[in-house]
């Protein structure tokens, strides 16, 4: 039994996420959902790169993030051949972080269609445009083609099929909190399948 209440109370950690993100979008000025997220290469090489975070879904064993980008990107490549992840947000104005760590699947169906119809024309456009993680030779050329795409899907463009989401099914949570002298809280939720319950431990700052 682990000692946990105020900021890190809850039976299950998705809700103790939602909380921590809800008052991030209060006290974070820019992107409170960004996550640096990491994945590694067939050689073991990681890269690491800032992405936004879309969805916390779900609660208890059958919780899950999602974020979205393209299927033709590095990090898309990497997760296809390794089928696993990380991520950490850290919010400097409320002194925490959670570290994610699991298992990522795609998810290219109605859920990234109506994502992605919310966000602006331009930056549906730009998604068609954009080979990402491509050599580009100049940033004219990029206008060109979004200029190309915008005369070729109108006004309302679909999703393209090399774009859409991946879900993470975490393996393990960790929720950080600042202390005094470096004698900071952690808390690792984890579990050896994603079917499996959570077990809590308090770990050494």
């Amino acid at each position: 039994m682990t000692d946990r209440s105020g900021i890190f109370e809850g039976e299950e950690p998705f809700g103790i996420v939602r909380r921590w993100l809800s008052e991030a979008e209060v006290a974070e000025p820019n992107d409170p959902n960004a996550i640096a997220l990491a994945t590694a290469g067939a050689d073991g090489m990681p890269n690491v790169r800032m992405v936004l975070l879309k969805d916390v879904e779900g609660a208890g064993t059958d919780g899950a993030f999602v974020f979205y980008t393209n299927y033709g990107s590095v990090k898309a490549a990497e997760i296809a051949q390794s089928g696993r992840a990380a991520f950490v947000m850290h919010w400097k104005s409320l002194r925490r972080q959670i570290r994610v760590r699991g298992t990522v699947t795609r998810e290219e169906g109605p859920q990234a269609d109506a994502y992605f119809a919310s966000r602006s024309l331009k930056s549906r456009l730009g998604a068609w445009a954009s080979r990402q993680s491509q050599p580009l030779t100049s940033r004219r050329a990029l206008m060109a083609e979004v200029a190309a795409v915008t005369a070729r899907h109108g006004l309302n463009p679909p999703r393209p099929p090399f774009w859409g989401g991946f879900r993470i099914r975490p393996l393990e949570i960790e929720f950080w909190s600042d202390g005094e002298f470096r004698l900071h809280d952690r808390f690792r939720w984890h579990r050896t399948a994603v079917t499996d319950e959570w077990n809590v431990q308090r770990l050494y700052p």
